[in-house]
């Protein structure tokens, strides 16, 4: 390779020799195994050598330049089943049992670093060494790099296209007489070229030749992060094999997938957004200029549900008794590393009989032939866009299905499936044509690392927005639709510009949800003043917490986008555990999109924002692509001193707080709701200095309607307060129904009445007497607010934490901070049913670390049960690795760092039943 790896660092490589070879279609086939926790099976890649993708790219970069190339003649994508059987039924017995694979009772001797050992399965392959040994035989040889990691690699081949009936229309001869590999090249180059309105056809032919037996094993060797695959005597690209097959499983402790219980107690598995993406779930090309479609066949038992990022609404095929087969395909070409799957036993959830639904979730959209027809000019490369359709154009509501453990169909029922077709709609009137045909989704476990996660046609999000009312649930459905969008279908690039997905993400989900309410105009704006309000705080804090380095959008500067000669390349703090909690692309994405939109007006920004999606959808982009085109549509006298070097320099490649944002919050006034806040918070200050005992004639205090925006802000004011007595959180609490909040917090004027001092039996003794060092507030509260993009990839991701959680959050941290024994339920619950587990480990580590005192055991004992029935997370051991080793040198040294020694004695007993759970 062509790139110097750094063990030790935190970047992520990606180590695929893209430039030289493209995978430009997969076929997986297979078979999930919830008693050992494997999936197993194989895959089947079609690949195009770089020069004639070179060729093709050069032609779509020119397309976009020009306003006078033709759009391209596309029919929309029919759900289509094609019977995918199991591809090892087409290969003799004998050459499959002679794979190194292991039997379910076989001990599987792959290192712990995922690496097939060869040597060690020499008894079970048939001639191992000369399959896989890879000592010096010579620069020559072409080799295909593949990224993996965390999986048992057991053989690969090359796939006999030329063997299956009808493939002779893809040559030059009527009948296959001489078959050679150029032949087999030449056919697989054809097919992979077909035109889009063959995509039927297309996929046809990709499952038949899925399934042709092998014709001669290829040489193979794994490292940490690749596998990497050669045919002897092929010295180029155009010489490799362009069809070639991987068997292989994955393991139990592989990164992609997470292997956990649904909320009913039912086993299930999932793609989980991890760092690594997709490398440990099958081997593949993830940088994203890898743009693919796909198709899989997985078997599961008949009691589960396979969902999948796939354009057709998969129905199950039994097989046999006991076991069915779902299949899913893709024809709109899409980075690796948005492939995403899930299986369990969720249930579909169904509008009630009585409900009017809408038409769209029952209906699948499938226009006749004669509906197509040219709506503008397309710049991707060929597939079936629905851009391309005018009846596709038209359609607010896409069809949507949503799937959930049993045990939460009637949440998603009240909350979920009311709130879905407002926001199709809403994000349709913002930007027109909606990406994607339709859409599923899905109730994930509670141990989801994130609120939300889009995918091409699937969504995950969390439980804890069915808790949250229409506000959280509806504001982060918003945020994952925006994704269809800005992460999917315009794709950033280099993933290190992250804000071209999130930032967009969050700058959306406020516009869509202001149109999904059907606010009038005056009424969006106040709601998005104080959302703005509130991550400029997050904002501040996000600064003053996070490293310098990772709080710069484009860290790469002028080499973003910049790979090597094969096209590895790595991702700048991709596998830094700190970049998970940030939310760096997030606000400060969002606040460039609104500094920008407030420069030229909504009405003219919004308007660009259409013309730029239907520019660039189904492409990838680099900042410089956006920033350009945006300012060409700027008029003169608006664009002042914009440009893009000054956008670059102030907002891009700068760490800190950008200077124009500075400029703008100082000058601007406090919006109304924020003032009406600010009241709020002087009243509650002021009654909690009254004495305990008071007049009986004394006013009391009566508290204002509070939105549930104002609410976390309030919250987040009084945790600056240095003491609240025990009676003002119970009165607090009791105000604000704190105890079980949810979103559609409104306190009416009889709510709003409180009576002080507070609570009927609070003694002395509980009022907060001893002196403390500052609040050890979690800076920004990243790890409470992030929500994991897929992995580090900008096409799969969420935003800041939405108000419900941060009401409930806060709460929490009052509870913690005061010592408010009789609410640590509330915390309890927090932990166990709100929190997301990076989310949660954070908070536990603030829980713990604030010591003795009342209640400490209490609350010990409070976090260690929280974490107890969750699957091992890092906590365990970063508690091990940082405070127990080290506590009796901590001890003697915490005066100097301005923390009492009574901090980690007081942790002592959290961290013992966290280590030993």
């Amino acid at each position: 390779m062509d790139m110097q790896l750094d063990p030790a660092g935190d970047d992520l490589p990606l180590m695929a020799n893209t430039s030289h070879i493209l995978v430009k279609h997969y076929v997986l086939d297979l078979d999930v195994d919830f008693e050992s926790q494997v999936i197993e099976g194989t895959i089947v890649l079609f690949l195009e050598d770089g020069d004639r993708f070179k060729k093709q790219n050069r032609s779509v970069e020119e397309a976009c330049q020009s306003e006078s190339n033709k759009g391209c003649k596309l029919g929309m994508p029919e759900p289509c089943h094609v019977p995918v059987t199991n591809a090892m039924t087409f290969s003799s017995e004998m050459e499959y049992n002679d794979c190194a694979i292991c039997s379910k009772g076989e001990k599987d001797t792959s290192d712990k670093d995922g690496n097939h050992d060869n040597q060690e399965h020499a008894a079970g392959i048939s001639s191992s060494k000369r399959c896989c040994d890879t000592g010096n035989h010579g620069s020559e040889e072409f080799l295909l790099v593949l990224d993996c990691c965390d999986l048992s690699v057991l053989k690969v081949e090359e796939v006999d296209v030329a063997a299956v009936p009808g493939m002779e229309k893809f040559t030059r001869s009527p009948e296959l007489t001489v078959v050679s590999e150029e032949l087999r090249n030449q056919i697989v180059r054809e097919l992979v070229t077909l035109p889009a309105n063959r995509w039927r056809e297309q996929l046809d032919y990709y499952a038949r030749c899925s399934q042709a037996a092998g014709c001669g094993e290829l040489l193979f060797d794994t490292d940490t992060w690749s596998l990497q695959i050669r045919k002897t005597g092929a010295q180029t690209a155009t010489d490799f094999p362009h069809a070639i097959r991987i068997w292989y499983k994955t393991k139990p402790e592989g990164r992609s997938v997470t292997w956990t219980s649904d909320q009913s107690g039912r086993p299930c598995v999932y793609t989980v957004g991890s760092p690594v993406n997709n490398r440990a779930l099958f081997p593949c090309q993830e940088p994203p200029v890898a743009m693919s479609t796909w198709q899989a066949t997985v078997r599961a038992a008949a009691s589960f549900v396979v969902l999948m990022s796939g354009e057709n609404s998969a129905k199950p095929t039994q097989l046999w008794e006991g076991c069915s087969s779902w299949y899913y395909y893709v024809t709109m070409p899409m980075p690796a590393s948005t492939f995403t799957i899930a299986v369990g036993c969720w249930t579909e959830v169904k509008m009630e009989p009585c409900s009017s639904g809408d038409s769209a979730t029952e209906t699948p959209f499938s226009p006749p032939e004669a509906d197509f027809r040219h709506v503008g000019v397309c710049s991707h490369m060929e597939y079936p866009c629905r851009f391309q359709n005018a009846s596709a154009t038209t359609q607010q509501i896409i069809p949507h299905r949503v799937f959930a453990p049993v045990c939460l169909t009637g949440a998603c029922q009240e909350t979920l499936l009311q709130l879905i077709p407002p926001c199709l709609s809403a994000a349709h009137s913002v930007l027109g044509t909606h990406p994607f045909s339709r859409l599923d989704v899905l109730i994930v476990p509670a141990n989801f690392p994130s609120l939300g996660m889009a995918s091409p046609h699937i969504m995950f999000l969390s439980q804890s927005i069915l808790t949250g009312g229409s506000h959280l649930c509806g504001t982060r459905l918003c945020h994952e639709i925006a994704h269809a969008w800005f992460g999917l279908a315009l794709g950033a690039r280099d993933w290190t510009e992250e804000w071209l997905s999130e930032g967009f993400a969050s700058h959306l989900e406020d516009v869509f949800w202001a149109a999904a309410q059907q606010l009038a105009p005056h009424e969006a704006r106040k709601q998005q003043e104080l959302r703005a309000c509130l991550r400029w705080r997050r904002l501040q804090d996000e600064m003053q917490s996070s490293p310098t380095e990772m709080q710069v959008l484009r860290p790469n500067k002028d080499k973003t986008g910049h790979t090597s000669d094969s096209g590895a390349s790595v991702i700048k703090h991709g596998l830094n555990p700190e970049k998970i909690f940030m939310q760096v692309h997030y606000l400060k994405g969002y606040f460039l999109l609104r500094f920008l939109a407030e420069r030229l007006g909504d009405e003219t920004y919004f308007s660009f924002l259409r013309k730029f999606v239907h520019a660039f959808h189904g492409q990838l982009i680099l900042s410089q692509d956006f920033l350009q085109m945006l300012l060409e549509n700027i008029p003169e006298e608006k664009r002042l001193e914009l440009s893009v070097e000054n956008i670059y320099q102030d907002w891009l490649e700068s760490s800190g707080i950008p200077k124009p944002l500075q400029r703008e919050r100082r000058a601007g006034a406090e919006c109304g709701l924020a003032r009406q806040v600010r009241a709020e918070v002087t009243k509650w200050i002021r009654v909690n200095r009254r004495p305990r005992r008071r007049k009986r004639r004394e006013r009391e205090a009566v508290f204002e309607k509070l939105l549930p925006d104002q609410l976390v802000l309030l919250l987040e004011h009084l945790l600056e307060q240095k003491t609240l007595s025990h009676r003002t959180l119970q009165s607090l609490q009791r105000t604000y129904h704190l105890q079980d909040q949810d979103a559609e917090v409104e306190v009416d004027a009889q709510a709003g009445h409180s009576k002080f001092p507070g609570a009927e039996g609070t003694s002395h003794q509980e009022q907060p007497t001893t002196e403390r060092p500052p609040w050890p507030r979690l800076s920004g509260h990243r790890s409470l607010f992030s929500s994991r993009p897929r992995g580090i990839v900008p096409f799969a991701k969420t935003a800041v934490l939405n108000s419900a959680l941060r009401v409930r959050h806060r709460w929490c941290e009052l509870i913690v901070k005061h010592k408010f024994t009789k609410a640590y339920e509330s915390v309890e619950r927090f932990l166990q049913e709100d929190q997301e587990r990076p989310q949660r480990d954070s908070f536990i580590h603030l829980l713990l670390a604030w010591g003795t005192g009342p209640g400490h055991q209490r609350r010990d004992y409070v976090a260690a049960k929280a974490v107890s029935p969750q699957p091992r997370s890092s906590l365990g051991a970063s508690l091990s690795q940082r405070l127990v080793p080290a506590r009796h040198a901590q001890k003697a040294d915490s005066h100097k760092r301005g923390l009492p020694p009574w901090i980690w004695s007081g942790a002592a007993l959290g961290f013992r039943v966290l280590l030993h759970r």
